[in-house]
């Protein structure tokens, strides 16, 4: 009887060993199936996403080149001589560009968009700092001292298209 169930026992040992082996090896089989699809669909969603992320991107780089100082002067002409009244046309103009590419901010990532809300308030700033200043006294004088200060400044636009290009080129 002890020599039946020891029989028995060697019998089970190689059975029980081979369906441990076929039940990890079916499982990892199944789990690399399951992480295999997971990647095709995931690459199909990025193959067509890919396209509206590029546009959100080009989108904020014409916003940045329009609130670019240089260009925006050149764009926005005065209506009068009252520096306040040209200092607020300009900020309006940028926070209305801004307020038309809000959306664009769920195709950027979160430090690409905090880099252009950087710019648009650093060229703010500029505009604000300017007007301030006791030499400026209309809008002219405002436009010209912006103008004259950008030529030996880097604008906040310039280093965040530079930031939009260089996130661009991780994507490929």
């Amino acid at each position: 009887m002890e020599n039946k169930i020891l029989e028995l026992l060697f019998y089970a040992i190689p059975t029980i060993i081979t369906g441990v082996i076929a039940y990890f090896f079916f499982s990892t089989h199944t789990q690399n199936e399951d992480n295999r699809r997971r990647f095709l669909l995931q690459k199909d969603s990025q193959k067509d996403a890919l396209p509206i992320r590029l546009q959100a991107y080009e989108r904020m780089s014409l916003f940045l080149e329009r609130i670019n100082l240089p260009k925006l002067l050149v764009r926005v002409s005065p209506t009068s001589s009252d520096k306040e009244s040209y200092e607020s046309l300009l900020i309006k103009n940028i926070e209305s560009e801004f307020d038309h590419n809000l959306s664009q901010q769920i195709y950027l990532s979160d430090e690409c968009w905090n880099v252009i809300k950087a710019a648009k308030n650093a060229t703010i700033q500029m505009i604000r700092k300017t007007a301030m200043s006791d030499k400026v006294d209309s809008a002219d004088k405002l436009r010209e001292t912006m103008l004259n200060d950008l030529l030996d400044k880097q604008t906040p636009s310039y280093a965040a298209l530079s930031y939009i290009k260089k996130e661009v080129g991780e994507l490929w």
